[in-house]
This record gives C-alpha cells, structure tokens and sequence, in this order.
C-alpha cells in the first residue's frame, strides 16, 4: 500500500485513469511508482502502451522508474537496459535512465550495499566507449563524497578510482573523476 493506506492508492490509479493531461499523468503514475502493486504494473504498461512511440514522453516513463523508492527500483532499472527501447547509444534515454536514478533517487543509489555505485559506475565505463561528454555527465553523480559517512564515501571513491581504470577511460571521464577524488 501506498504510505500504509490502500485508499491512496486507489485514489492514484483513479487520477491515472482520469488524466487529461501529462502533468497529472506523469504524477499519479509516480505515486504509482513509488509501491509495488497490481495498479504500479496496469498504469506502468498502460502508458507505456499509448506513449510508445513518443520518445520524449517514453524518457519520463523511464526516468519515473529510476526515481522510485519503492523496494524493487535496482532490480527494476537493472531490467530496463534490457527493455527494446533503450540504448546507451541515446544520451536523453541514458540520462532518463542512468542520470535519473544517479542523481535524482538518493534512496536506492546511495544503499548501503553500493550496488547502485557498482550499478552506475559499471554504465560509466559502457557508456564512456559510446560518448564520453554524457559519461562525463555521469561521473558527476559521485562529485560530493564528503558529504557521505566514511563508508558511503569511500564505496563511492573505489567506482570513480575503478572508472579512471577502465582502459577506455576518455579524457573527459577522467578529468571529472580525478577532479572527485582530489577534493575528496
């Protein structure tokens, strides 16, 4: 349930159905988003299905996904590089997917198990090889260790020290990140 009340749920899922336009669209499908339940699934599949082929309101029902806290976001956004409608080789889709969840979904990227680093830094060096001003882009998610406790810190050091590494680390990517490490 949705904040421990099924009635908000329902109450999302109804503006979903009724919106008659993208801006309560795209709220009442990110209340949706937020719990994992039957009415997440319909409303995720149902716009999906009527916004397929408008590749800016797809960006939104990617970055919607990466931005939620519900439990099952990782693995969500583990799955949607697989989904035919994304490519590391779009940089709006790649910042709907990667940037959003990075930058803009504290809960799942900062997690205490440093899979969402491992996750976004291993998409760092892929996307580096394919264009390195948006990789660039991406390094910058990890630019304020010291706002971290130590150990959050230092998992988020060992991505940047583990992408300066990569042998096809860009002179972009690697200014970036050096510059992370030095003010860190």
């Amino acid at each position: 349930t949705y904040g421990g009340h099924r009635s908000a749920v329902s109450l999302a899922f109804a503006k979903f159905e009724r919106a008659d336009n993208m801006t309560d669209l795209q709220v009442a499908l990110g209340c949706l988003a937020e719990r994992v339940t039957p009415e997440r699934e319909t409303s995720l599949a149902t716009f999906y299905t009527r916004w397929r082929h408008d590749a800016l309101v797809m960006d939104k029902w990617f970055a919607v996904q990466a931005m939620s806290a519900a439990p099952d976001t990782l693995d969500r956004v583990f799955a949607l590089q697989s989904h035919p409608d994304y490519s590391l080789t779009v940089p709006n889709r790649v910042r709907a997917l990667l940037g959003t969840f990075a930058m803009r979904n504290p809960v799942h990227f900062h997690a205490p198990s440093g899979k969402g680093y491992e996750f976004v830094g291993e998409q760092i060096i892929a996307l580096d090889a394919i264009n390195p001003s948006v990789a660039a882009r991406m390094v910058s998610a990890f630019n304020q260790l010291e706002r971290f406790d130590p150990s959050l810190a230092q998992m988020q050091r060992a991505q940047l020290e583990r992408i300066i590494a990569a042998p096809t680390c860009s002179r972009d990517v690697r200014e970036i990140a050096g510059r992370a490490l030095r003010q860190n």
